[in-house]
C-alpha cells in the first residue's frame, strides 16, 4: 500500500512518523485564482509562515482541519489575502479559541473527525475581499461526478516551487464505494468524500474547502505521497456530517 501522508503534520515529528510531513505546499496543475473571487479563503499561519488553508463561515469563525494545529503552535489567520507577500490588502487576526472535534485524536495516520473550528479574537469586517461561504444541509450528500473546485497557497507540484498567490483547480466527486475500495480502512464512507481531476490538492493544502456550486462540502484532509495520485484520490472531511456540532459550537451562525 502506498505511503499515506497528512497534508500537514508536525515537522518536529518527522523522524518518528511513517507518514512524511510537508508544509507550505498547495494546488497542483491548477491556475491562479482571480484576486478575491474566493473571499472566504484564509491563510492559517504559524510564526509568519503559511501552514494551512481554512475558510470563513461567519464573521468570527473559521473552519479548517483538526490536524492543522499541534496544540503548541499559536496560529494567526490572514483574511482578505490573494498574494501572501502583499500585506496591505489583508488583515492578520489572532485565534482566540481552538475547537477541534471532540472525537479527533492527534495520532499520526488517523484522520477520522478531522475538522476544527477557530474562533477569532476579533470579528472580521465583511466586504468584497472578506466574506463567508455557506455550508451544506445536515447529512446532505454530493452526487458522484459533480463538478467542484479546490484552492490553496503553496507548491505547484511535488517538491516544486512555492506559490505566493492563491491557486485553484477543478475536481469531480468520486463514487463513495470506489473511494472506499481505493483507500481501504483509512476511508470512512460516512465521514469523508473523495475528489479527483487533472489538478487538485497537495500536501499542505489542509483545511481548505472543497467547494461544489457555492457551498463548502468538504475540508481538505489527506492524500497519497504523490500529489493528485490517480490511484489514491484526495480525501476531504464531509462537512454535512458535522452540522449539528458546528451549530452548537458557533451558536448556529
Amino acid at each position: 500500500m502506498a505511503i499515506i501522508i497528512s497534508l500537514l503534520l508536525l515537522a518536529s515529528l518527522l523522524p518518528h512518523l511513517t507518514f512524511t510531513a510537508h508544509v507550505n505546499v498547495s494546488i497542483v496543475n491548477g491556475k491562479e485564482a482571480k484576486p478575491h473571487c474566493r473571499p472566504y479563503m484564509v491563510s492559517i499561519q504559524a510564526c509568519g509562515d503559511h501552514i494551512c488553508g481554512g475558510f470563513l463561515i461567519s464573521d468570527q469563525f473559521v473552519l479548517t482541519a483538526a490536524h492543522c494545529w499541534n496544540k503548541r503552535n499559536i496560529l494567526m489567520v490572514v483574511v482578505g489575502a490573494h498574494d501572501l507577500r502583499n500585506s496591505t490588502s489583508s488583515d492578520h487576526i489572532r485565534v482566540k479559541s481552538y475547537i477541534p472535534h471532540p472525537n479527533y485524536t492527534y495520532i499520526p495516520n488517523q484522520y477520522a473527525d478531522d475538522i476544527m473550528l477557530l474562533k477569532l479574537e476579533n470579528k472580521v469586517k465583511l466586504n468584497k475581499k472578506v466574506g463567508v461561504i455557506p455550508l451544506p444541509k445536515e447529512r446532505e450528500d454530493v452526487n458522484p461526478d459533480t463538478a467542484c473546485s479546490v484552492a490553496g497557497w503553496g507548491r505547484l507540484m511535488d517538491n516544486g516551487p512555492v506559490s505566493n498567490v492563491l491557486m485553484k483547480a477543478k475536481v469531480s466527486i468520486m463514487n463513495n464505494t470506489e473511494c472506499s475500495n481505493r483507500w481501504g480502512e483509512l476511508y470512512s464512507v460516512s465521514q469523508m468524500i473523495c475528489a479527483y481531476g487533472d489538478g487538485g490538492s497537495c500536501q499542505g493544502d489542509s483545511g481548505g474547502p472543497l467547494v461544489c456550486g457555492k457551498t463548502a462540502v468538504g475540508i481538505t484532509s489527506f492524500s497519497a505521497r504523490r500529489c493528485n495520485s490517480p490511484e489514491r484520490p484526495n480525501v476531504y472531511t464531509k462537512i454535512s456530517q458535522y452540522i449539528q456540532w458546528i451549530d452548537k459550537v458557533t451558536g448556529n451562525v
